[in-house]
């Protein structure tokens, strides 16, 4: 018998068959998943390392900072507490020395504007008796309008008040001082009771 020709089928209708995997293609996929593991863990590593590394940039600045200003608050106690007994010091014994020594300028350029109203007589100079010379001779020699001096003891040294008729002006060195030591005082030694209610 003779043997049959058997015919390639072109059947379209049926699927095409399946091509067989290839082995290289599954090793490159396997290899490219692995390399993409890889990436994401290195920088999820990389971000970590870079946190903790920010997180401890963050902990050395704030302690340095921590550090200086504690050193500033101790570099400033040390200088205001130097600085303390020379301003008492200076409000006592320099300041009350420069107002005597002034005195006679100030109640010259205070007198100077009560010339203008002379009609009524000589200005009356109210002053205590150990500030009369420095007072007087300031006066004397600084074409000052006519004057008159009074001694009141009750006044401070640093104290004179100059009247013209109804007129009357204060020239008060002695409060001022005085001002300025307690606006030292109060510097240095702020109130406690403040605080307290604070």
């Amino acid at each position: 018998m003779p043997r049959r020709l058997q015919l390639e089928e072109f059947d379209f209708a049926s699927k095409p068959p399946e091509p067989e995997p290839d082995p290289l293609a599954a090793e490159t996929e396997a290899g490219l998943a692995a390399f993409d593991q890889g990436y994401a863990a290195g920088w999820d590593d990389a971000v970590a390392a870079q946190d903790a590394e920010i997180t401890k940039l963050r902990g050395d600045l704030g302690r340095n900072l921590q550090a200086l200003s504690f050193t500033y608050h101790e570099a400033r106690a040390h200088v205001l507490g130097a600085l303390e007994p020379l301003l008492f010091d200076m409000t006592a014994k320099v300041l009350p020395a420069i107002a005597r020594q002034t005195l006679g300028a100030v109640v010259l350029d205070a007198l100077r504007p009560m010339a203008k109203t002379l009609a009524e007589g000589p200005v009356e100079v109210l002053l205590h008796p150990a500030s009369r010379a420095t007072v007087e001779a300031m006066l004397a020699s600084g074409a000052a309008p006519p004057f008159r001096i009074t001694e009141e003891p009750s006044l401070g040294e640093g104290q004179v008040y100059l009247r013209l008729g109804q007129t009357e002006r204060q020239v008060d060195l002695d409060g001022v001082v005085k001002a300025i030591e307690v606006a030292i005082s109060a510097f240095f030694q702020p109130d406690t009771k403040d605080t307290a209610d604070g």
